[in-house]
């Protein structure tokens, strides 16, 4: 079966321990808006999610290897350390829904319900992982290519904006050990998942 629109091939990789913590857990995170509403209405309201991920990154000290905001949901990859996942995404989907509520004089939950979180085999299908998250933009036929989208993390791995949220060394060093080297191979790499 498919979860949470993954390609079964990864489903069948997927460990059962949601709701369990320990370090080092890698984890494929999804929130959606509830009912299907936006929760991006404006450039400042991505810009407002991706300050607070960064803060509580700085805070709770975990890895964030990808992410894509979409108008109403987000996709984010993200490894835990002593922080469990649970607690560091309630802090955040709750002051963004504080923030955006107050600014678009709206009320109520902002996501949908609890946000979903699959472990994932790290090793396995990092990779293919990551694009696949890249690549939604393109699917969902917002842009052409994946570098013409904002609010993902694609074009700081591929050198065309300065990063600093996302954690680049693990994903590009799988490619070569030189990072201009490993950043257009990785251009490459969803390019090529993109056609298959």
């Amino acid at each position: 079966r498919r979860l949470a629109g993954l390609p079964s091939r990864w489903a069948r990789d997927i460990a059962s321990r949601l709701r369990g913590h320990f370090a080092g857990a890698f984890y494929n995170v999804n929130a959606r808006g509830n009912g299907g509403q936006k929760i991006f209405r404006t450039e400042q309201d991505y810009r407002l999610y991706l300050s607070f991920l960064k803060e509580y990154k700085a805070r709770f000290g975990f890895f964030i290897y990808t992410y894509v905001l979409m108008a109403t949901h987000v996709h984010l990859l993200i490894e835990v350390k002593e922080t469990p996942l649970s607690r560091l995404m309630q802090n955040l989907q709750f002051r963004y829904t504080r923030n955006f509520n107050k600014k678009h004089k709206t009320w109520g939950h902002l996501f949908q319900g609890r946000h979903k979180a699959i472990l994932c085999e790290k090793d396995s299908y990092f990779l293919e992982l990551t694009a696949y998250i890249h690549l939604n933009p393109v699917r969902a036929e917002l842009v052409k290519e994946p570098s013409q989208y904002a609010w993902s993390s694609y074009r700081s791995y591929v050198g065309e904006e300065e990063g600093g949220l996302v954690d680049e060394d693990f994903l590009l060093s799988q490619f070569s050990g030189r990072r201009d080297v490993s950043r257009r191979a990785y251009g490459r790499y969803v390019q090529d998942l993109r056609h298959r």
